[in-house]
């Protein structure tokens, strides 16, 4: 395959790079920073400097690359993940023009399928009794994204995927490595009567299961790349402490992380227990690590 990775220098990106060219296959990777070039071309792939809003010049480097394949993870999330709703817009903008603006380059220069990354815990949430016009903002871009490459695969412009993956951790991601310092000093607490139901997969199983969509997928599918066990976020953190060997995590009442990040709160409380059966099925694929806790136990044991 001849593949172009849109947000090939990101959280899934690097990894999912390295993977594809572990695989013999030929990759052109997009990043917006002339500083991540080097580290691209270290991966064994081809470096793309581009802005995904820049439509001309998106059209022309798809163009160049000539791929048979396209990757569209393209995000501007913070290095440790969005921390109040605005933090999403940019890449709200990527999810709506961004696809758009891929997809016409795909389309126009010949590829055959193309695959987007989705967010799960907003894609597949259920509607909020008290609506968040950040948070409903995020999720109609979301929606946007998914429904654009659907469209475009059921009439027959290119075929398209949809993955919708559960919340990232593993070796390597920025979140991962500050949840992991928050934890040691004490500073990341649980919340009491936390009956939130989160999806979340190990960010090696996500890029293997990219892999396998690219191979397998049926066009005009939506998978949920998610692992077997759903947990809460407290679960979560309290297995984390476990782990690295610290004192078990305070517990604060849902009222205060209402108030101090009510983005966080709204996200943590969502009950989103999805299943990767149609993944298992249709990719061929099933995860590495079952749950976050054979995950965080690999992720330590890397990080040791």
């Amino acid at each position: 395959m001849n593949v172009f990775v849109a947000g090939g220098s990101g959280t899934i990106g690097v990894p999912l790079v390295r993977g594809l060219v572990a695989r013999n296959h030929r990759v052109f990777a997009t990043t917006r920073s002339p500083a991540k070039q080097a580290m691209i071309r270290s991966l064994g792939a081809t470096p793309v400097l581009i802005d995904a809003l820049d439509v001309a010049a998106l059209e022309r480097a798809v163009r160049d690359a000539a791929p048979t394949h396209v990757v569209h993870e393209l995000t501007a999330l913070p290095r440790t993940a969005p921390r109040s709703a605005r933090d999403l817009q940019p890449t709200n903008r990527l999810r709506e023009e961004g696809t758009r603006n891929l997809l016409k380059a795909a389309i126009a220069a010949g590829a055959r399928r193309i695959i987007a990354g989705s967010f799960a815990p907003i894609a597949a949430a259920p509607a909020q009794q008290a609506p968040d016009p950040h948070i409903d903002r995020a999720a109609e871009a979301v929606r946007s994204m998914e429904s654009q490459i659907i469209d475009a695969s059921r009439c027959g412009a290119i075929e398209g995927i949809v993955l919708r993956y559960g919340l990232f951790y593993g070796p390597g991601n920025p979140a991962t490595d500050e949840l992991i310092a928050l934890v040691r000093k004490r500073r990341l607490p649980r919340v009491r009567d936390d009956r939130g139901q989160l999806p979340y997969i190990h960010l090696d199983d996500a890029v293997t299961a990219t892999v396998a969509a690219l191979d397998r997928g049926t066009p005009g599918s939506i998978y949920d790349i998610v692992d077997d066990h759903p947990t809460s976020f407290s679960e979560m953190v309290t297995e984390l402490a476990r782990v690295v060997g610290a004192r078990p995590p305070l517990t604060i009442p849902a009222w205060l992380l209402r108030i101090a990040r009510p983005y966080v709160a709204r996200l943590f409380a969502l009950r989103v227990p999805l299943s990767n059966a149609k993944a298992r099925q249709e990719l061929g694929w099933a995860p590495m690590y079952p749950s976050y806790r054979e995950g965080l136990r690999q992720t330590l044991a890397i990080a040791a």
